[in-house]
């Protein structure tokens, strides 16, 4: 029996598959343990009351967690980056402007719509504004932005300028909102920009800016490859904020149910159930405008359909387990933890939170699809461990400020305006590539765990020390500041090596002219 399935896994080609699965459940288990561990370290402290019943249900939460990361990043790299680097360079040799732009546009909606991020935060704020339109008008946000970034690329734009201008469109826009009356809706613009850029959209939009700058060429193509996400993160919020001015009248936010026995008195089936159909139905567009393209102009070999088809098989299966693991366990625990910690020891959670947000983006899927394209392309010169680590300390950062902000009662304009301003600063003294990297990197941290493990235990940490009719105010915008820190840390860490490389260039000269005052040269 051994030699048979052996055998039928060989002629489906499918051992190559394995081994990569293999490798895959290998980093999904080191990067989701630290924050289990931190759970379950946390349970056993005075300082929160976490039944056993709950214990066991994130214990197998988190088993499902693995295998769902897992499977969708395998699902990544056989389906999600092929199709945006095909797309990308079938569009682009067409050499069909118009096509080009329309095309991109519509799939910047569509895989907006199949994000489940955005998903996550629409349900958690539904009580002040409407999921669907909410989704759509960010989905509209990024197919615009998306649409500037491949103009960007194909005309060698400056991202720097670009961003400088958006940034400033955004600023003044919420300075708008807050003079309307409804400045709270200014952390949940932010939000959205962060939420944007998840599992679905990261490979999707960096294998098609790689796939539109190598068909373009040019000196510096890779670098002109990045920084479609960095735009892609920025249209939602102008968006956001444009449709928040149109808010009239009181806003009261009702804080959702993350009880977990409520899912568990439903049953996990019903909520599996429900998620596949929420992720089936997003995908389904992104997958039918490929192979409407593939039948019109790509005209790609079966071989390479047949790896794309079961590479959309594998996130599929991925984003569902991984979905239903955080909803069944991860928010009702982040809730709780947040809750109690708050209530005990309000600068006991600032701390835990910072040490929460540099394990927390580990776990995050599109972080490793980030991590490993970076690398890729700078051939080495940024690493994969440079790149954790620069993410780990800015999330760390973010997500403890953001505690703290909710302890003293604050905006978070307070945080994001003179943070953007740092981060645009640097983005003149280091190199582009890094300021593209920076700006790339934002967008990817924030996932699906910022919005729903990080978000629901900052919104109950809220809710113990400000009040329930606060948390619109001040628990929003974590998920903003999670997206803005890696911007200062990582550029600062191209500011490290621009530093290094002068150092390096002026110790050299200063070795060649001492050298040189000993030699006499004699010419006759």
């Amino acid at each position: 029996m051994r030699e048979i399935i052996l055998n039928f896994v060989k002629i489906m080609g499918l051992t190559e598959v394995l081994n990569s699965l293999w490798g895959k459940l290998k980093e999904a288990l080191m990067a989701v343990l630290p924050v289990s561990v931190l759970v379950f370290v946390l349970s056993i402290t005075p300082w929160t009351d976490i039944t056993l019943k709950e214990l066991y249900v994130f214990a197998g939460a988190t088993i499902l967690l693995v295998l769902g990361i897992a499977f969708f990043n395998l699902g990544a790299d056989m389906a999600m980056t092929p199709m945006g680097q095909y797309i990308g360079e079938g569009l682009t040799k067409s050499k069909r402007l118009g096509l080009l732009l329309s095309v991109s546009f519509v799939m910047g909606l569509l895989i907006t719509i199949a994000e489940p991020d955005l998903a996550v935060l629409a349900a958690q704020v539904k009580s002040v504004m409407n999921g669907g339109v909410l989704i759509a008008t960010v989905g509209l946000g990024v197919g615009l932005l998306l649409l500037l970034g491949v103009v960007k690329i194909l005309f060698h734009g400056d991202l720097t300028g670009m961003l400088l201008y958006g940034y400033l469109a955004l600023f003044c826009l919420a300075a708008l909102l807050i003079e309307t009356g409804h400045g709270s809706l200014t952390a949940l613009s932010f939000d959205s920009g962060g939420v944007t850029t998840g599992p679905i959209t990261v490979p999707f939009l960096m294998a098609l800016g790689v796939g539109i700058a190598m068909t373009v060429g040019g000196r510096n193509a890779s670098e002109n490859s990045f920084g479609l996400i960095a735009l892609c993160s920025v249209g939602p919020i102008i968006a956001v904020l444009a449709l928040s001015l149109g808010t009239s009248g009181s806003l009261d936010y009702s804080i959702p149910d993350y009880s977990m026995e409520k899912i568990l008195e439903e049953g996990p089936a019903a909520l599996f159930l429900d998620t596949m159909w929420d992720v089936g139905k997003s995908l389904l567009l992104v997958v039918l405008v490929f192979f409407i393209l593939q039948a019109v102009m790509l005209r790609l070999p079966f071989s390479k359909i047949g790896q794309i088809i079961f590479g959309i098989l594998y996130t599929f299966v991925g984003l569902v387990i991984f979905l239903t693991a955080v909803e069944m366990a991860y928010m009702p625990i982040g809730y709780k933890i947040g809750t109690q910690l708050a209530a005990d020891n309000p600068l006991l959670m600032v701390g835990f939170a910072f040490l929460l947000g540099m394990v927390v983006v580990l776990a995050e899927p599109a972080v490793h699809v980030l991590k490993n394209q970076v690398e890729e392309i700078t051939s080495g010169e940024v690493t994969g461990p440079q790149m954790l680590a620069a993410l780990s300390i800015g999330v760390g950062v973010s997500i403890g400020l953001s505690v703290l902000r909710v302890h003293l009662g604050f905006s978070v304009l307070y945080y994001l305006v003179p943070g953007y301003l740092l981060s645009l600063g640097l983005s003149f003294l280091v190199p582009k590539l890094y300021t593209a990297i920076a700006f790339d990197s934002g967008g990817v941290a924030s996932g699906p765990l910022t919005s729903s493990f990080i978000l629901p235990m900052v919104i109950g940490a809220c809710v113990s020390m400000q009040g329930a009719p606060a948390v619109l105010d001040f628990a929003f915008g974590v998920v903003a500041m999670v997206a803005m820190t890696p911007l200062i840390t990582i550029q600062m860490l191209g500011f490290r090596s621009v530093v290094s490389v002068r150092r390096r260039s002026n110790a050299a000269m200063k070795r060649i002219l001492e050298s040189a005052d000993d030699q006499i040269i004699y010419f006759e």
